[in-house]
């Protein structure tokens, strides 16, 4: 894979496909396309279409896989799938520790978008062919519920609500050692780690982003403890970033922490809330917390 990493320099509002192909060597607008269908392209760690007008200063990532994925390769898959919840318009999916939400280079089964390819044929088409139905993701080891559209109109106005933060978002984890306060807020900005192009740290330039998470301690054992977070943002990795950046990192974070002291990363999204797009009325739902977390605990 060939990662390319552009600071827009011009102050003309430029549309996202026009500006990369004039910045990326040999590569058409149908190809720069391609890539950001296929969610290869990040505007400020946002993933971006191709009408998204870039402005000075922002920063552009563009990741290019030695093997461009096709929609061919995205095929319904028999996969059992916990679902939570589901009506014409919506599914609550609560997804497993260790599945890809969709389709990546190196990966093209096994993952949400084919179980539900499967399940249903009715999912929304607004992002690339790869995604059908997906609003939002979570990372492949964090496990936890999930919303899913059935139709283009759902999925906007449920990408609007996550846009403004105004979904309601809980997780719980099991970080290393024992928090001292019982609740407490963690406000540092994050950005692209410089030494690790896969990372995420706490950076205080001008590309970094504001993160906002609000933690409260569950239980506390001698070893862990066991924590609702309440993320205010949604940044990349910002859960994990800002537990480690406390000093207690995620049980089982590879990137952030230790991934031998727990057999999968300890972050689960416990509890989602959202206006439904079509009852228009306030809808949360709240799964258990995983049963390996209570016991570490206990």
């Amino acid at each position: 894979m060939t990662q390319h990493v552009i600071k827009v320099d011009t102050s003309d509002l430029e549309r996202v496909d026009v500006y990369l192909t004039q910045h990326l060597p040999d590569c058409s607008r149908s190809f720069v396309k391609k890539l950001i269908d296929g969610g290869h392209v990040k505007v400020d760690e946002q993933l971006v279409k191709a009408q998204h007008k870039v402005k000075q200063g922002e920063e552009i990532i563009v990741e290019i896989p030695k093997d461009i994925l096709k929609p061919q390769y995205v095929a319904p898959q028999d996969i059992k799938l916990d679902i939570f919840y589901e009506d014409d318009h919506l599914l609550i999916i609560n997804k497993p520790s260790g599945m890809l939400v969709h389709p990546a280079t190196g990966q093209y089964t096994d993952t949400l978008v084919n179980a539900l390819l499967h399940h249903s044929i009715e999912l929304s088409t607004i992002n690339s062919q790869m995604r059908p139905g997906i609003v939002h993701r979570l990372d492949q080891d964090t496990s936890g519920l999930m919303v899913v559209a059935k139709d283009n109109i759902t999925h906007t106005k449920l990408a609007k609500q996550f846009q403004r933060h105004h979904v309601y978002k809980q997780y719980v984890a099991l970080v290393q050692g024992q928090i001292e306060f019982d609740e407490g807020i963690v406000n540092a900005p994050i950005g692209r780690d410089p030494g690790h192009f896969a990372k995420k740290s706490i950076r205080y330039s001008e590309s970094a982003k504001d993160a906002v998470t609000r933690y409260r301690v569950i239980k506390r054992a001698k070893d862990a403890t066991l924590v609702a977070l309440f993320p205010k943002t949604g940044r990349t990795h910002q859960l994990r970033v800002h537990m480690a950046h406390l000093g207690h990192p995620i049980l089982g974070d590879s990137k952030y922490g230790r991934k031998s002291n727990f057999p999968r990363l300890a972050l689960h999204a416990r509890a989602i809330g959202f206006q439904h797009p079509v009852f228009q009325c306030y809808v949360e739902f709240s799964s258990i917390i995983p049963d390996e977390f209570i016991k570490r605990v206990s």
